[in-house]
């Protein structure tokens, strides 16, 4: 632990000028598919990305999928991109009026792909060097990180949680592993607006200002890497050299879950080459989509109904992180962690 506070404490202190300038060397490409993109390996300073907004099974105002459509049509995907591969809804138990139920937390996600080549073979990136604290700030400067323990993580302390691993402790791995506790209060005009929609509430829970999470980043073990199922979600075939992952398994609210993979192969024409498959998956609370009706009454709050928020669709919308909406927030990761391994 110690370690890997002092390596995040070098990188903090490092200028994140030479990464930002390598960024703007990275253009994004838009395709309906990955699978279906021709050349498979894009050229040099490119980086292929979908996030299915149009996909038949999304929401056509949001570009979320419900996670049952995602389990049934993605099948490899929600095995891979969840936080373990047995992962489903959470079951919560309520009880109204001294009867107790149980019932079923629904789910929506947001699941963005990229893919960009570096001119390097896979054997020349140790993604070892990117598990400390300062590859997530620097993938995203707006959002504070610190090192906690394995034993801070809340689904590590209860079995009932359905972030719980089954599997393993979660920031335990025979890889490099840090253990993070995030914090990311919302920029621009939101503050202000959930100050003000807080006032309405006469009762309730009230919204925070701020999302806090826990996560792990690690270099996934060779032994976890099931070589068929990853090349059936990246779509190319030679065999995967390395993976980096991180994990979100605990969130104050608005979502239950996060993800981010990146998995290194060589470049099917060019062994000298690396294709780099770049995964975002969120999964947001679906009961947020019920929230137009709190907010369409109150003419300065219209447009924050959480769907066209997250959507990147609201005059609420600023910045790069988060409060962009997850279409920005995903585009802006894939482009930063590129631009981290191509100056690697």
């Amino acid at each position: 632990m110690a370690r890997a506070v002092l390596v995040a404490a070098l990188c903090a202190a490092a200028p994140y000028a030479s990464v930002t300038a390598s960024a703007r060397d990275f253009t994004l490409q838009d395709v309906p598919s990955l699978s279906a993109a021709t050349p498979a390996v894009p050229k040099p300073g490119t980086i292929l990305f979908t996030d299915h907004h149009d996909d038949e099974i999304a929401d056509p105002k949001t570009g979320l999928i419900k996670f049952s459509d995602w389990a049934r049509a993605r099948p490899v995907q929600k095995r891979l991109l969840s936080p373990f591969p047995g992962y489903e809804e959470p079951i919560l138990r309520m009880t109204v009026n001294g009867v107790t139920r149980s019932y079923k937390r629904k789910l929506h996600m947001y699941v963005a792909e990229a893919r960009f080549a570096l001119d390097r073979p896979p054997a020349a990136i140790d993604l070892a060097r990117f598990v400390d604290l300062g590859t997530l700030k620097r993938m995203d400067p707006a959002i504070e990180h610190r090192a906690i323990s394995p034993d801070d993580v809340v689904p590590n302390k209860d079995p009932k949680l359905s972030a719980h691993n089954p599997n393993r402790r979660w920031c335990e791995s025979p890889t490099p592993v840090v253990c993070i506790q995030s914090r990311y209060r919302f920029e621009g005009k939101l503050p202000s607006a959930i100050m003000l929609l807080n006032k309405l509430r006469d009762s309730g829970k009230q919204i925070a200002d701020h999302i806090a999470f826990q996560s792990e980043l690690r270099v996934v073990p060779p032994e976890d890497i099931d070589q068929a199922a990853y090349a059936e979600l990246t779509g190319i075939s030679t065999p995967v050299a390395a993976a980096l992952e991180q994990n979100i398994v605990h969130v104050n609210q608005v979502m239950q879950f996060g993800k981010l993979l990146a998995v290194l192969q060589p470049a099917p024409d060019d062994a000298n080459r690396t294709v780099v498959g770049v995964f975002v998956a969120l999964a947001v609370e679906s009961d947020l989509f019920e929230k137009r009706k709190e907010l369409e009454n109150v003419p300065v709050l219209r447009n924050m109904v959480p769907a066209q928020v997250l959507a990147g669709n609201s005059s609420f919308n600023t910045g790069d992180s988060i409060s962009a909406g997850l279409p920005s927030y995903a585009r802006n990761r894939m482009k930063a962690l590129a631009a981290m391994l191509a100056a690697d």
